[in-house]
């Protein structure tokens, strides 16, 4: 149960649902029985993101309520703006967001620097996240953010990193920076295994696509995600047998692989392949971001 309620405190973040965010971290910090270190990383969370978004407040009754946005699309893209990023950027203020993403324990906490950094306008804010990106070792999936984070802030050229023990050398301005940036042969993954997984349990699409984020982000640039991009009917197959099966693995601890090779078609020829993007995906949940950026 704590790792859903955590990976739902994830997904909240990256989907900038703030006040959902805030509600949910008070919750758990009400909750009994967890170790001492959840809790501290809970209330630290909870006051960055007081601090970091302060027009989310608490309203007269105690809930949490939401700053007022109109419906007009361009007003609400300049509100996000500001409250992202303050009228002056100060030089203490730019230090903070730098040193938080640099050094921070809880990975949230780097992941919401990122998206603060993406709208600072002080110099040589680009030369820090780059000279921090490819001089620390960090997990895959903060080396995505702080790509999408330099994409943002209209950065460009080639990045060299170790991604999943693999030397890789990226584009800044071909990073995708959502879902539909991606390959359509990734979403044709994804909604193989919801159309598979939604007959056993409702909440299991949801969980799938969850994780499949997750690993696309982490196999950004390397041979395993160069493999996907073949995009024809047996990679969809292996991959999407791949995944379920690590999202069974991730939910239950256990997984009928002859029953997951049966559903998706997995023959004798593509048994290899199957296997390939079985490893790939289990090394991303094996290491997954939770106390840190680094991979220790």
């Amino acid at each position: 149960m704590l790792d859903q309620y955590q990976n739902q405190l994830t997904r909240l973040l990256e989907s900038e649902q703030y006040v959902e965010a805030k509600n949910l971290l008070r919750f758990l910090l009400n909750c009994q029985g967890e170790e001492k270190r959840h809790y501290d990383e809970w209330s630290n969370l909870l006051t960055w993101l007081d601090v970091a978004f302060p027009t989310y407040d608490k309203s007269s009754d105690g809930s949490s309520a939401a700053p007022y946005i109109e419906e007009d699309n361009d007003n609400e893209a300049a509100l996000r703006e500001q409250a992202l990023s303050p009228a002056e950027h100060d030089e203490d203020y730019v230090q903070q967001v730098l040193y938080i993403m640099q050094h921070h324990p809880v990975a949230d906490q780097q992941l919401l620097a990122l998206e603060r950094a993406a709208y600072l306008t002080y110099p040589g804010v680009d030369e820090v996240i780059l000279a921090w990106l490819t001089g620390s070792e960090l997990h895959p999936q903060l080396q995505f953010k702080a790509l999408q984070c330099l994409k943002k802030r209209g950065a460009s050229g080639t990045v060299a990193l170790e991604r999943l023990g693999e030397h890789v050398e990226l584009e800044i301005e071909a990073t995708p920076l959502s879902e539909d940036e991606f390959p359509l042969v990734a979403a044709r993954v994804v909604e193989r295994v919801e159309s598979v997984t939604e007959v056993n349990e409702a909440s299991l699409p949801h969980f799938a696509r969850e994780l499949w984020k997750e690993c696309l982000q982490c196999i950004y640039g390397t041979s395993a995600y160069n493999r996907l991009l073949n995009d024809d009917d047996d990679t969809v197959d292996c991959y999407s047998a791949a995944l379920h099966q690590v999202l069974e693995l991730s939910l239950y601890g256990r997984v009928n692989d002859d029953d997951v090779r049966d559903t998706y078609g997995i023959t004798d020829a593509l048994r290899f392949r199957y296997e390939q993007a079985c490893r790939s995906l289990r090394q991303i949940v094996q290491f997954r971001l939770e106390d840190g950026g680094d991979k220790s």
